[in-house]
């Protein structure tokens, strides 16, 4: 049975926050994204965790786009990496602080270079049980050309369309005929929880199927994937369940960009815009309480 990411859902599902709390109330994030040609993926991504009520995050991304995005974000952390010779990650890296995060979110802007993949594998393969770990654009497009078969149980991927017909070896027009089907499918093929986007964005955790109502073409723009990958991890990072967490942030984001629209049309709202934008779709689920 379909059911349907509304208001009165998003208003169940938001978070509380106590008044005696401080950034260490909530779990740590750690963003690994961008690379040299994608330091917009490493912006958005971040500060978008920020703005959906994280309380401390890390950037862990490639020294030339740390030196270049720093200055705009003061709030965030940086663990500066390595670069091979084409920008990317370099399969070298180690990151040795990595469990001391308990939300980790990969993927946004690292491309598929080679080394970029190597490190992927590297990184999901040393994820222990008690972290959260959102896996977006290129590392799913890594794991699905790399041929193994992990098993993701306290993951949420988050393709598109595209990634997922990579990831399972399925046509682009068969995941487009059988949405439902296919995100399904890689729920139960990976253990995880599938967020796969588009016009009326499926949630599902292999067994309920759940469909967004928020959102327009506004948001058919560059980056807004890196936005969404964000604001889920910002929830996650709240103590959310991982598919409450996907819920409420697919259902923030597109309200996010509906809000946006209202006041910038369709036309001209930017990824950045709709970060603008979040605490606004915030507020409109709180006067619904």
């Amino acid at each position: 049975m379909v059911k349907y990411i509304d208001k009165k859902l998003a208003c169940e599902l938001l978070p509380l926050r106590d008044e005696n709390s401080n950034k260490g109330s909530f779990y740590k994030i750690l963003n690994i994204a961008g690379s040299v040609n994608y330091s917009g993926a490493a912006y958005l991504s971040s500060i978008s965790a920020l703005r959906a009520g994280g309380g401390f995050l890390a950037l862990a991304s490639v020294s030339e786009i740390i030196s270049r995005i720093a200055p705009n974000m003061p709030e965030v952390v940086y663990i500066p990496l390595n670069s091979n010779s084409n920008g990317v990650i370099s399969s070298d890296n180690k990151i040795t602080e990595l469990n001391d995060y308990s939300v980790i979110s990969i993927g946004c802007g690292i491309t598929t270079d080679n080394d970029s993949k190597k490190f992927t594998l590297d990184i999901l393969s040393q994820i222990n049980e008690n972290q959260n770990i959102v896996i977006d654009a290129d590392a799913i497009n890594n794991i699905a050309s790399s041929g193994m078969r992990l098993s993701f149980k306290n993951a949420i991927i988050t393709p598109h369309p595209k990634e997922l017909s990579r990831l399972l070896n399925v046509s682009l027009d068969d995941i487009l005929e059988n949405r439902e089907k296919y995100a399904r499918i890689a729920s139960q093929t990976y253990e995880c929880i599938t967020v796969l986007k588009g016009h009326n964005t499926i949630v599902t955790d292999g067994e309920e199927i759940y469909i967004n109502t928020t959102g327009n073409s506004a948001l058919a723009k560059a980056g807004s994937g890196d936005v969404l990958t964000g604001i889920i991890s910002g929830l996650l990072s709240q103590k959310l369940t991982r598919l409450n967490a996907a819920l409420l942030g697919v259902y923030l984001h597109g309200l996010s960009g509906d809000i946006a629209s209202e006041d910038l049309t369709k036309y001209c709202v930017l990824a950045s815009d709709v970060i603008d934008y979040i605490p606004f779709a915030f507020n409109e689920i709180l006067n619904m309480e």
